[in-house]
């Protein structure tokens, strides 16, 4: 701790909202020292104005609006698509790709969901994030913390399959359909038209928030 060597015998220390007070206790009735210790610096502050701690991620602090807002204006593939192409819309487009191969609607709502981390760390490029483990780590605990919050964490082997398989096929045909690149060497399955990119970035968020709706199971 930062005032480990202010606390000493006769030296106490208060948190008081984002700033910490340390008081003497020699001369607690006449004199005390604050201590600049803002906490906001491990902080984002979200577009619904909520400070969010991304490595300490708390249920209460998410919020889905937040999710679908951030999501929507974020772009897939690191930019490197021939037109903007959001992470809500791959993330819509999963969830209909999972109702249109009749999946379950817990699979759906895992595959809506399942980037939703990257509304509050953004995201790192596969070659890179393999050298940064600690991003990893705190990806998957801000996800744990969102599908606990928003869907369960009670997901079985064969449904996190299903979501892999949908997340996989998508990643497929947006890189056809926008970058003209062929990842696999064969053709996963796809039931929806990853052409249609017509609707923009509110839509897109509304879009995200209504399938929400439709598919939340708490």
């Amino acid at each position: 701790m930062i005032f480990s060597a202010l606390c000493k015998e006769n030296v106490f220390a208060e948190r008081l909202g984002n700033h910490y007070i340390v008081f003497d206790k020699t001369y607690l009735f006449n004199s005390f020292v604050i201590c600049v210790a803002n906490t906001r610096k491990n902080e984002i502050s979200t577009i619904n104005k909520i400070r969010f701690d991304p490595t300490n991620p708390r249920e209460d602090d998410i919020d889905i609006r937040d999710i679908a807002h951030a999501l929507s204006m974020m772009t897939r593939a690191n930019g490197h698509f021939t037109e903007f192409y959001s992470v809500a819309r791959h993330s819509v487009n999963c969830a209909l790709e999972a109702t249109a191969r009749g999946y379950s609607k817990r699979v759906a709502l895992f595959c809506l969901l399942h980037d939703s981390a990257e509304s509050y760390i953004g995201d790192m490029t596969r070659p890179l994030k393999m050298h940064f483990p600690l991003f990893s780590e705190y990806e998957k605990k801000l996800q744990k913390v969102i599908f606990s919050k928003y869907a369960t964490l009670d997901i079985d082997d064969d449904e996190k399959e299903k979501v892999k398989s949908v997340d996989d096929s998508l990643l497929y045909h947006e890189f056809l359909c926008y970058h003209g690149d062929k990842l696999f060497d064969f053709t996963p399955e796809i039931h929806i038209d990853v052409k249609d990119n017509s609707k923009n970035i509110s839509e897109t968020e509304r879009e995200f928030l209504c399938m929400y709706e439709a598919l939340k199971i708490k």
